[in-house]
């Protein structure tokens, strides 16, 4: 029998097949989906920001920055059977929430979250499988650790499976 695993915002976890790994509210915030699919291993992080350097007391916090909260979540699955060779990753969110809203002021915090990312997984040599960013619409993000599919939720919109 599966259990789904909530991630909350600034979260991240991991679970095993059949489990079912969900996180809400995905709007500038970014979802990175991680799956091993030997080990079956899946892995969720819900951040919030693109980099811990501005941020005062990082260590905290780490699971809200892009740049420290993959890091952490790899480390995680690896202790749970994943290898860090066979993920993949899936990414949702980096919504601009404020349509219409001076880019200036809104500090394009979605577009950068998006960006550092993409630039994180690079560095880890981790391949982005699917890329559900951008628009101006909340999402959910829900991966199934039986077969890594990922399910977007999206305000208004039909689901879509990445």
């Amino acid at each position: 029998m599966s259990r789904t695993i909530t991630v909350g915002i600034s979260d991240l976890n991991i679970a095993k097949a059949p489990d079912i790994l969900v996180t809400y509210a995905l709007g500038s915030c970014i979802g990175i989906c991680l799956y091993d699919s030997v080990s079956k291993t899946a892995g969720l992080s819900h951040i919030m920001l693109p980099s811990a350097a501005q941020a005062p007391n990082v260590s905290d916090q780490p699971m809200k920055f892009a740049d420290t909260a993959i890091e952490l979540l790899i480390r995680k699955m690896e202790a749970a059977g994943a290898r860090r060779a066979l993920l993949k990753a899936k990414i949702a969110g980096g919504a601009q929430m404020f349509s219409g809203a001076n880019q200036k002021l809104a500090l394009n915090i979605g577009e950068r979250n998006v960006d550092m990312t993409k630039r994180i997984l690079k560095e880890m040599g981790i391949r982005i499988m699917a890329n559900e960013t951008g628009g101006s619409r909340g999402r959910t993000m829900i991966l199934d650790t039986v077969n890594g599919e990922v399910t977007i939720r999206t305000v208004g919109t039909p689901l879509k499976i990445i």
